[in-house]
């Protein structure tokens, strides 16, 4: 099937552009659905290797989880590490590639071919046993070993991540130190063939748990038992967690980013949400729709914000193409509506890989302030948003895209349809 064949194309709409991926695909899609693990995990570490040779690296360490992955495809306590950087793994640019983990769990990651050694971490509950002067000079002498013997000369490492001290512990043992997240992040934005399938597997696992809220809204129900049903099936298909509570009902859809609560949906009112799933193989997937919440058809009001949103993410979609500038999308972005500004959305687009990513390119008023300017590469997969809501109204509206950038356009990853009554169609 045609990654758009499911809905209707209005003139404003990307064509559906077949990317020719070497990863697999199913069903004749055009976009990959199947892959190596090897492979994709090798592409991954080849393309920060690529990166860490550009800028004169001598080795990263990594501490951001999300990193990690992206290195290894390790994965241990997610959740847990994302808020306590004691686990760490070593990538020197030749050499081999060292987990620093959590007592008794390296087992967890040792089978990877990714992982050449496992060591328990030198920083394992240092600050809150206020071991932190105690634990860093250890961690600062083990590491600055290890780049000297790899480095070939070379003394530059990158830290993405970590506190102070062990910052300062490299420094000490006359290691040049660099903060290398932007520099990481910059190299993930082009996605290998095998991230895009992972990408489309978290799209396609996202939708079904969105049609499961979808059949679940009727008055009475509370938007706490929504974001349930949202992320118990966001489990069930594989994925992992969902970054946000971005789900609500009736007045708290405008301003946007109130999040799910006990408030009881009334018939009549919208329900507003944005998927924000780390989903199937730890990818992300960022979607948004807004329902009407029966009996009856939603008012005029509602009809044209959404038709609003509506032309706003396909106008913005249409401008999307290899070599374009962020500054040129900025520019040539659909205008909103004076009395809908103070509530736009932060960002016309934002990159999207293991979560949200580079690049963010914010709106032509906010562009110097939030943006830097650079150009769409074929393989950058991105998020196309809009939410319209006005000061002293009741409704707002969200909608959001996931595309990927092709040699030639775009292809569009998300397919849930829009609602059609809320588009005043006849349903």
């Amino acid at each position: 099937m045609s990654i758009v064949a499911a809905e209707s194309l209005t003139d404003n709409e990307p064509d559906d552009i077949p990317i020719v991926p070497s990863a697999p695909m199913a069903n004749t899609d055009s976009i990959p659905t199947a892959f190596d693990p090897k492979r994709l995990r090798a592409g991954r570490l080849q393309r920060l290797r690529a990166m860490m040779a550009e800028q004169g690296y001598a080795a990263v360490v990594l501490f951001d989880p999300n990193n990690q992955r992206y290195a290894t495809g390790s994965r241990n306590m997610f959740g847990y590490f994302l808020r306590n950087s004691t686990r760490y793994i070593y990538v020197p640019l030749s050499g081999p590639v060292i987990l620093f983990e959590y007592p008794g769990s390296a087992h967890v990651s040792t089978w990877l071919e990714t992982i050449d050694e496992s060591r328990t971490s030198k920083v394992v509950w240092s600050a809150v046993n206020q071991r932190d002067n105690l634990s860093s000079d250890p961690f600062g002498v083990e590491l600055a070993e290890l780049v000297r013997e790899h480095g070939g000369g070379n003394l530059t490492v990158g830290l993405d991540r970590c506190t102070m001290n062990l910052a300062r512990s490299l420094d000490a043992q006359g290691l040049n130190v660099r903060d290398c997240m932007q520099d990481t992040l910059h190299c993930r934005r082009i996605k290998t063939p095998e991230e895009v399938a992972c990408l489309a597997q978290s799209v396609a696992g996202t939708e079904a748990a969105v049609y499961e809220v979808e059949k679940a809204i009727k008055p009475g129900v509370s938007e706490n038992e929504l974001f349930a049903t949202l992320y118990g099936n966001v489990i069930r298909q594989g994925g992992e967690f969902i970054e946000t509570r971005l789900l609500n009902s009736g007045p708290r859809t405008n301003p946007w980013f109130n999040e799910a609560s006990d408030r009881v949906v009334r018939p009549g009112e919208l329900i507003a949400l944005d998927t924000d799933t780390i989903g199937c193989h730890g990818y992300y997937c960022d979607f948004s729709r807004t329902f009407h919440v029966g009996p009856g058809r939603p008012s005029g009001y509602q009809q044209s914000l959404y038709q609003m949103a509506y032309d706003q993410i396909h106008h913005n979609m249409g401008i999307l193409k290899p070599g374009v500038s962020y500054r040129e999308i900025a520019e040539r972005a659909w205008k909103i509506p004076e009395r809908f500004l103070d509530r736009r959305y932060p960002s016309i687009i934002h990159g999207v890989g293991l979560h949200g990513e580079t690049p963010l390119v914010a709106h032509h008023m906010d562009f110097d302030r939030f943006s830097s300017d650079g150009v769409l590469e074929p393989g950058m997969v991105v998020s196309v948003e809009s939410y319209i809501g006005e000061v002293d109204a009741v409704d707002g509206v969200k909608l959001e895209e996931q595309v990927i950038v092709t040699e030639t356009g775009i292809a569009k990853m998300s397919r849930y349809p829009f609602d059609e009554a809320l588009l005043g169609r006849q349903v």
